[in-house]
């Protein structure tokens, strides 16, 4: 019990550790000490400049590479990505990241909240929502490159965040699909086109007809089936 509270009490400082660092290359950033494009000072002045151990600075680096705010170039140093600041202002991010949450936990996440969210956008979705749902289908129809139906499938997803009126849960779930985009990409390959183009058709039709239950029970099966096939692909 005592090494088990040990062990605990070194991952809670490490993290806490980690954040610190987090919060001042952020500061860093938004001080315009180093601007997106720019190559970052050595690992050694940073850590200097911290009071940190270069280790430590290491792991903080990692998870801002993860994140796509940093870029690591192999042999010439480390810069700072054109969307730096954008990414920065999604603190659950760090959460995701830090905390390691299993899909399991995101996808059960998003069998209890997105059903809802989907009802809700049945009630609220304006006609602007609707063509962008219409947009998102008719892009995964056409969609040429693995990269381009992730692309669309987040962007139908994302409308629905944005319909259900829901500013909080839009910004949620927006970093929860996007801390699923790596399993997505493994599973995209392995499942066909037609699956979850299928969902999202029942999907759009019962939003676009005003049908609250509808929406809710065809976005449940579709998380469901998703989930089941992610884990059918991981065996």
């Amino acid at each position: 019990m005592a090494t088990s509270t040990r062990i605990r009490r070194k991952t809670q400082s490490d993290t806490r550790l980690t954040a610190r660092i987090l919060e001042k290359i952020k500061r860093l950033i938004a001080t315009g000490a180093v601007s997106p494009g720019e190559k970052f000072p050595p690992e050694r002045e940073l850590a200097k400049e911290f009071g940190v151990n270069r280790a430590s600075l290491r792991q903080a680096l990692k998870v801002l590479e993860i994140m796509g705010v940093l870029t690591q170039r192999v042999g010439d140093g480390t810069y700072l990505s054109a969307s730096a600041e954008l990414t920065l202002k999604e603190p659950l991010d760090f959460l995701v990241l830090l905390d390691d949450l299993s899909h399991h936990e995101l996808f059960e996440t998003r069998m209890i909240v997105e059903p809802e969210l989907a009802a809700r956008a049945a009630q609220r979705a304006t006609a602007e929502d609707l063509i962008g749902l219409r947009k998102a289908i008719v892009a995964m129809e056409h969609c040429r490159t693995n990269q381009e139906r992730l692309d669309a499938d987040l962007a139908f997803h994302e409308c629905i965040f944005r319909a259900s009126g829901n500013r909080i849960c839009h910004l949620l779930f927006r970093v929860i699909h996007r801390n699923l985009l790596t399993s997505m990409s493994k599973l995209s390959r392995r499942v066909p086109l037609d699956r979850p183009l299928t969902f999202h058709k029942r999907i759009y039709e019962a939003i676009q007809n005003r049908e609250p239950e509808e929406a809710r029970r065809q976005m449940l099966d579709h998380i469901t089936d998703t989930r089941v096939s992610l884990t059918s692909t991981e065996k």
